[in-house]
């Protein structure tokens, strides 16, 4: 972990350490460091040695800690709509389901529900929203709502890559937690998935490629939306990474023009939170991404 995470899991710990558990928090930032803060705060809160840490020994972390299998299904079809850590009961968990493009109405409905019905058995309880970029506006008011008469020693964890797609009013009723962004060499580095290299030799040509082939490129991401969207994230993450290193790149050797750089972020930033606001179609997020990533180098 470096200094930077370091430092932001230390904000959760003064929660801990000092008992003042707020009502909300929102994690946000790239890969899965606000993910494992998120288990971990949430398995320290019901954990009953009361540390900042799960001691691991007592039953609450035993149960919390627990493996589980079970596959979300934001319809509720063919699994449940969210499922415990581990088979804590005080610990839910709400993510998108494998093949949907969004968090949906009827979890957040479902862990409403659940978080009103009874008491805690150890005194707290807590929800953590994986993925709360994929909220619709409908899913994020009902979320507000339950914000404004939080249940009793009730904690929400949202956890998000970015959270410029949520509502102003719901973040303004959490507690902000912000991971760095992880250095570009870290993120494309030798030991950076297969998919994240690849993406990255290829925009090492964009500079030099023709129009129709972008085009081409941006065509790869068709099918069904779920996949394409995670994929074109990919993409998106990948590229602001890459283009990062290319502007710092350039400044070092005298270059100041960083106009069309300032453009592609732009373009890069509002093609993710297109996704995530509008249900944009991949296909044409990428397309517009990668057009202005061209511009930028070429």
């Amino acid at each position: 972990m470096n200094d930077a995470a370091r430092s932001t899991d230390a904000l959760l710990d003064q929660s801990l350490a000092s008992g003042r558990i707020h009502s909300a928090y929102l994690l946000s930032g790239p890969g899965d460091a606000p993910v494992t803060a998120a288990l971990r705060f949430v398995r320290a809160l019901a954990c009953s040695a009361g540390g900042v840490q799960p001691c691991e020994r007592c039953s609450d972390c035993r149960r919390s800690a627990a493996p589980s299998d079970i596959v979300i299904d934001g319809s509720g079809k063919r699994g449940p709509l969210y499922r415990h850590v581990g088979d804590h009961p005080d610990l839910l968990w709400v993510a998108r389901g494998a093949d949907d493009t969004r968090v949906r109405i009827g979890q957040i409905r479902a862990v409403q529900s659940q978080l009103r019905l009874r008491m805690s058995e150890t005194g707290r309880r807590a929800a953590v929203i994986e993925g709360a970029e994929w909220l619709n506006a409908e899913a994020q008011n009902a979320l507000l709502r339950l914000l404004e008469e939080p249940p009793p020693r009730t904690t929400l964890v949202l956890v998000a890559a970015a959270s410029a797609g949520l509502l102003a009013t719901l973040r303004s009723r959490c507690q902000r937690v912000a991971f760095p962004m992880a250095p570009a060499g870290a993120l494309l580095g030798d030991d950076a998935p297969e998919s994240v290299r690849e993406i990255t030799a290829r925009l090492g040509d964009i500079g030099r490629m023709e129009v129709p082939a972008l085009l081409d490129w941006a065509e790869e991401y068709r099918g069904v939306r779920a996949d394409a969207a995670a994929a074109v994230e990919e993409l998106l993450e990948t590229a602001t990474a890459w283009l990062h290193g290319e502007v710092t790149r350039r400044a070092r050797a005298g270059d100041t023009d960083f106009g069309p750089a300032l453009a592609a972020f732009s373009a890069v930033r509002t093609a993710r939170r297109g996704l995530v606001q509008r249900n944009a179609n991949p296909q044409m997020a990428a397309e517009r991404a990668l057009l202005a990533l061209r511009e930028a180098v070429k």
